[in-house]
């Protein structure tokens, strides 16, 4: 851990040297991000309140754990964690590796990628309201994405935090990583593709090239959606 954080601060120092000399601005600033023309934001726009927020934290044990949960299978989720009903309260993001994280900028892609789906997401009309999940003790699984009911059978992995969702016309693997609120769910992006194109009767371009950026601009992300508990 003491290695992840190190690099993680060595890397957020270098980064905060490009911001100092005005190169990082002139890098990572506005220009085309969503590869048809349409001008975007860029990550120099988020990067001035993420670094700071860790940079202020991390000698906080709660922030490096919740970096950490950041990264599938570094924080057991044990199954009976899973049990319950639960609503959608934000997109989610998880790293495939520690190393990945510990990259400059790790904790950053995860904040760029969650403000890059929300107005996907928000698009397509998801919210707490209309997007829920639940599992029971026996394997089954309901899910409501947008309204749209979803069921069938689950098997969990502890191991690899890795969750098979199986229904009558497909099956696919999501990963389970905990949040400072509840869990967070996952796919590769071309499975999460699928789900949306799920929710939309006709899935527009935005949502395309956005899910197809992010998987390109973030090596080894997973994408999906936050969940806390229905009390």
């Amino acid at each position: 851990m003491k290695k992840i954080i190190t690099s993680m601060l060595a890397a957020v120092m270098l980064l905060c040297t490009g911001c100092n000399s005005g190169l990082l601005g002139s890098v990572l600033g506005g220009g085309d991000t969503t590869g048809n023309g349409t001008t975007g934001g860029g990550l120099g726009d988020v990067l001035g309140g993420v670094l700071g927020g860790v940079l202020g934290g991390l000698g906080s044990q709660n922030t490096i754990d919740g970096l950490l949960g950041l990264v599938i299978g570094s924080v057991k989720v044990n199954e009976s964690e899973l049990y319950g009903a639960w609503y959608y309260t934000e997109p989610g993001v998880a790293f495939t590796s520690e190393n990945l994280l510990a990259k400059a900028g790790g904790a950053v892609a995860a904040e760029t990628c969650k403000d890059k789906l929300a107005p996907v997401y928000n698009t397509l009309g998801i919210s707490a309201q209309n997007t829920q999940f639940q599992f029971t003790q026996d394997h089954q699984f309901q899910a409501y994405l947008k309204g749209i009911p979803v069921s069938g059978t689950y098997t969990y992995d502890v191991s690899s935090a890795t969750i098979k969702l199986k229904t009558a016309l497909l099956s696919t693997n999501c990963y389970v990583t905990r949040t400072t609120h509840g869990l967070a769910l996952t796919f590769e992006s071309k499975n999460l593709l699928k789900v949306l194109q799920a929710v939309a009767a006709m899935s527009g371009n935005s949502t395309l090239q956005t899910v197809g950026d992010l998987s390109k601009q973030f090596d080894g992300v997973r994408l999906g959606f936050e969940i806390a508990p229905i009390n």
